[in-house]
């Protein structure tokens, strides 16, 4: 089980992270498995703290979505300050505008994050 985010700042731009582990396209939504008994909410604020060194703030849960047998619950968040590369798995992270995802990144996350911004949970 897993956890991701739609994190955005206050300009109304997405977080997105560059992971070395990713196949295809390194680009997409900041996340990550989840510790044995950890809860969700607990999960991502985990990854997020670890990966970028970012605090969340208003985080919600958005959906739960399955993936083969694999299941990732989704939350929309915002923050503020500097996010920066704190693990060796991420090779790079940027803030994105709705017009400015980069190539590569999954049709099913952009759809994520387009929701997420139409729904105004991620401002």
């Amino acid at each position: 089980m897993s956890a991701a985010a739609v994190i955005s700042n206050g300009e109304g731009k997405v977080l997105l992270l560059n992971h070395l582990l990713r196949p295809f396209s390194g680009w997409g939504l900041p996340g990550g498995f989840l510790a044995s008994a950890e809860q969700p909410e607990e999960g991502i604020r985990r990854e997020i703290l670890e990966e970028t060194g970012l605090e969340l703030d208003d985080l919600e849960m958005f959906r739960v979505r399955t993936i083969r047998r694999h299941i990732e619950i989704l939350f929309s968040a915002t923050a503020s300050g500097e996010a920066r590369v704190e693990s060796r798995e991420i090779v790079g992270l940027g803030w994105f505008g709705i017009h400015e995802l980069p190539n590569g990144l999954p049709q099913s996350q952009r759809a994520v994050i387009e929701q997420v911004l139409a729904k105004g949970k991620a401002y």
